[in-house]
């Protein structure tokens, strides 16, 4: 009987490291990625000058912040539902349409005031919700419009690690000649420029293939079982579950309040746009190497980031601290590009949208909870031993996925595209090689 990991794959052929990438609707994709993106990595920080100038202190801030967030991880699984029943592309037009409306409504009301701040939270968790049906589009959009699907998701990496570190740069730019209220709507702007490039797309389908009938409740318990039956995927997110909650979790908010406090917020932004410029370095990294078994060449780059908490411990000179982060944005880069290519290549169309959801919201559902606690033990414990303790679980989190048979064996697989709509199946395949003719 064939593995159900590999057997209930998408149908896959020879695209060759040549395979052209920039198409014209890769580039418009790659575009409206960007542009959303960007737009993301200014909002924070648009947000946080907008809720302290309106006078509501550091709490106010968290609360929009948090509202931002927790509708995008709550609705994240339906988003995928409605991505696979109504059209990937569609979906995230839609999304990119309503978050440009809810966030003009936002930057009006900073404009002309200052506003409640229940409605700034509320506006806020709309366009978070506006995220959760974007987002399962990315997975199942990048196959079906680059036929070098490794290639494409490390330049998509590349594009997201550039923005982190130049969104929130270019924010603080913004705010030193204009207003809040004037980022927040130019942000908003770039929601509209990814809508637009979104429905320029000739390759990807606006609506999704008929799905017979089936309800809502039937495509969700379908999408859980197309994430349950492969081990390689769920075993990863099990993992990562607990590297989020004792390791990424605690790093995050132990390892950057310590940059502020010992280190100086100068200090904190360099080494920031060098994790950006490791991420960068990663993405490439991707590009050049292609290994046999990517989730096992994922699993060794984690090493890497061990870095990143240990370089804050041991209390380096400010560039040393940087370095480490550089190396570690590398390894996580290396990690997410082979994981996400995995997912892409071995997943049907059909689900995809569903199966990056759970993925999604299994990888995230831990991560607040790690940082949430990371503060009070810190208080009992110790900021250093706990960064100490992130850094083995960066140890552990590769032992346990090289421990995992169908995580360290599972192969690389290069994506065929779909046939275009109403093509026969026969035509797709390359004409019958005649003999050659034989000399006399």
């Amino acid at each position: 009987m064939a593995d159900t990991d590999t057997a209930r794959g998408p149908q896959l052929g020879a695209a060759s490291p040549e395979s052209p990438l920039w198409t014209a609707d890769f580039r418009l994709f790659f575009t409206a990625r960007t542009t959303s993106l960007l737009g993301d990595a200014m909002l924070p920080v648009a947000i946080t000058a907008a809720v302290l100038g309106a006078g509501y202190g550091t709490s106010g801030v968290g609360y929009a912040l948090a509202a931002l967030v927790a509708p995008f991880a709550a609705l994240i699984i339906f988003g995928g539902v409605l991505s696979d029943r109504f059209g990937a592309r569609r979906l995230m037009v839609v999304s990119d349409v309503t978050r440009l409306c809810f966030q003009t409504v936002l930057a009006l009301l900073f404009l002309l005031g200052t506003p409640p701040l229940w409605q700034i939270v509320l506006l806020l968790g709309l366009v978070g919700a506006g995220g959760a049906l974007f987002q399962p589009g990315v997975a199942s959009v990048t196959p079906r419009i680059a036929r070098d699907v490794l290639k494409a998701n490390a330049t998509l990496r590349i594009s997201e690690s550039a923005a982190a570190v130049v969104g929130p740069s270019l924010a603080g730019l913004l705010l030193v000649v204009s207003s809040p209220a004037t980022v927040v709507a130019l942000d908003a702007l770039t929601y509209g420029v990814s809508g637009a490039c979104l429905l320029l797309l000739r390759s990807v389908p606006m609506g999704a293939a008929g799905r017979g009938g089936a309800s809502f409740r039937a495509d969700l318990v379908e999408g859980w079982r197309e994430f349950r039956v492969r081990t390689w995927l769920w075993s990863v997110i099990v993992v990562f579950m607990l590297w989020q909650l004792a390791g990424a979790g605690p790093a995050t908010t132990l390892g950057n309040s310590a940059l502020v406090t010992d280190y100086g917020t100068s200090a904190f932004g360099l080494v920031m746009s060098s994790l950006g410029v490791g991420s960068v370095l990663g993405g490439i990294v991707a590009i050049r190497l292609r290994p046999r078994h990517p989730l096992r060449a994922g699993a060794f780059s984690m090493v890497l980031w061990t870095l990143m908490p240990l370089g804050v411990a041991l209390g380096l000179p400010t560039p040393l601290v940087a370095g480490c982060y550089g190396v570690s944005g590398v390894g996580m880069a290396f990690w997410v590009v082979m994981f996400h290519t995995s997912v892409q290549t071995h997943v049907p169309h059909e689900v995809l949208g569903r199966v990056h959801a759970y993925d999604a919201a299994g990888s995230l559902v831990m991560k607040p909870v790690g940082q949430a606690a990371a503060g009070p033990l810190a208080g009992a414990a110790g900021a250093v031993p706990l960064l100490y303790v992130s850094a083995g679980m960066a140890l552990l989190t590769c032992a346990l996925l090289l421990a995992i048979p169908a995580v360290r064996n599972l192969n690389r697989a290069e994506h065929r595209p779909p046939l275009p709509s109403g093509l026969p199946k026969a035509a797709s395949q390359p004409p019958p090689r005649r003999p050659p003719a034989r000399t006399p």
